[in-house]
């Protein structure tokens, strides 16, 4: 079946798609965001009763002291989340000893969670931080989630490569990283990380249920329905003591646990599933697991790259901070805080629909869509800067 007519298939299929337990899924997905918004605002009165406040740095857009380790009570509404997932008979295939995914993923959010708060409280070298999140990532192979088949779209339906357990250590772990840094890059603005990842964890959501459908209800398409639907839980649990002004920060301990489930979610579903089922006929969704995820973190790439390549060529650290990320710029393009927030949201929401759009639904209906949508984020990005030189124009009265 293309994946293209899974919507069809869906609407005709009476209550719910074969395979899809919707109505599990939801549950984990409200108990995320209800343990994390609970957890969050005692996790804020405990930072300010013990005096544990972020005071405004030069690269801050923050002008008071501000309350941290609200990544604490993101993890916890992970753990909450995932071992009600993990007693539901509908889900506990994602789970011990069917498939090893949801532990490995706990696993590794433990010694992130870990690192990010020692960050968060001490102010860690990058060094120290880097060696941090490489082994949580080496810890999420290791324990079974690991990238070991990669398709390769040429011959006759394709070829599957399987990767020994270094190889798949190693992408893994590279990929996880790089997903990770450009989290916790992007988490400079109230509401940012938490939106973006919420955004991502929902598009990977929906390939995932697309994927669950369309294999039957397969076990290995479990863990990534899972993971998504967690991370979308947790994300907008935070976000409500998050969003301009915030009330507390996530720290590295949360942008740093949003990037991991990113990456464990893009691993389950891109590397553990063989896509070669689907034929050549539909190279866009074969393509789709990590055009997805690659998708949703479209801008926070964008800007870890463009971070690296600015302060290598400037002769410092790459992880070097400084305030010209693309949030700064487009601050002094003339956007409020909050406007900047909706902009970044808008335009990985653009790219996201895109990808997640031309595997779901017809080309011709995605494409039409996809750049309607990328003409409006686009005026509404620089009607600032248009409005300003129109101002500028305009004839001194005074």
């Amino acid at each position: 079946m293309r994946m293209g007519e899974v919507t069809t298939v869906l609407a005709a299929s009476g209550n719910a798609g074969v395979g899809i337990p919707f109505r599990e899924l939801a549950l984990v997905l409200l108990i995320g965001c209800v343990t994390t918004y609970l957890t969050t605002g005692i996790a804020r009165m405990l930072m300010v009763r013990f005096g544990s406040m972020s005071a405004p740095r030069a690269r801050d857009v923050h002008t008071v002291p501000t309350p941290r380790l609200g990544g604490v009570a993101m993890f916890t509404g992970l753990v909450v989340a995932v071992a009600t997932a993990g007693q539901l008979p509908a889900l506990n295939r994602g789970f011990p000893p069917v498939t090893p995914d949801m532990m490995a993923v706990l696993f590794a959010a433990a010694v992130i969670v870990v690192v990010g708060i020692i960050d968060d409280l001490y102010d860690i070298s990058w060094v120290i931080k880097l060696g941090g999140q490489v082994v949580g990532s080496v810890v999420m192979s290791l324990a079974g989630l690991s990238w070991y088949l990669i398709w390769v779209p040429l011959g006759d339906g394709g070829t599957t490569l399987v990767l020994d357990q270094v190889q798949s250590t190693v992408l893994t772990a590279v990929l996880t990283v790089a997903i990770i840094n450009a989290m916790n890059f992007v988490d400079g603005l109230d509401g940012l990380a938490a939106g973006l990842g919420m955004i991502g964890g929902g598009t990977l959501m929906i390939y995932s249920l697309t994927i669950l459908h369309d294999q039957g209800g397969t076990v290995s398409a479990y863990p990534p329905a899972i993971i998504s639907t967690v991370l979308v839980g947790v994300c907008a649990g935070f976000l409500p003591h998050n969003f301009a002004p915030a009330r507390i920060f996530m720290g590295d301990s949360g942008s740093m646990l949003i990037g991991l489930l990113l990456a464990a979610g893009c691993v389950s579903a891109s590397g553990r599933i063989t896509m070669s089922l689907y034929g050549t006929a539909d190279v866009v969704a074969l393509l789709s697991p990590l055009l997805v995820v690659l998708a949703a973190l479209f801008i926070p790439l964008l800007d870890l790259v463009l971070a690296v390549c600015r302060r290598l060529a400037a002769g410092k650290s790459p992880f070097a901070p400084d305030k010209k990320h693309l949030h700064h710029r487009l601050l002094r393009l003339g956007h409020g805080q909050r406007q900047v927030v909706l902009v970044l949201y808008s335009w990985v929401g653009v790219v996201a629909l895109g990808a997640v759009g031309a595997t779901v639904f017809p080309p011709v209906v995605a494409l039409v869509v996809f750049l309607v949508a990328f003409v409006v984020v686009g005026v509404v990005t620089w009607v600032p800067l248009l409005r300003n030189r129109n101002r500028d124009a305009l004839p001194d009265r005074g």
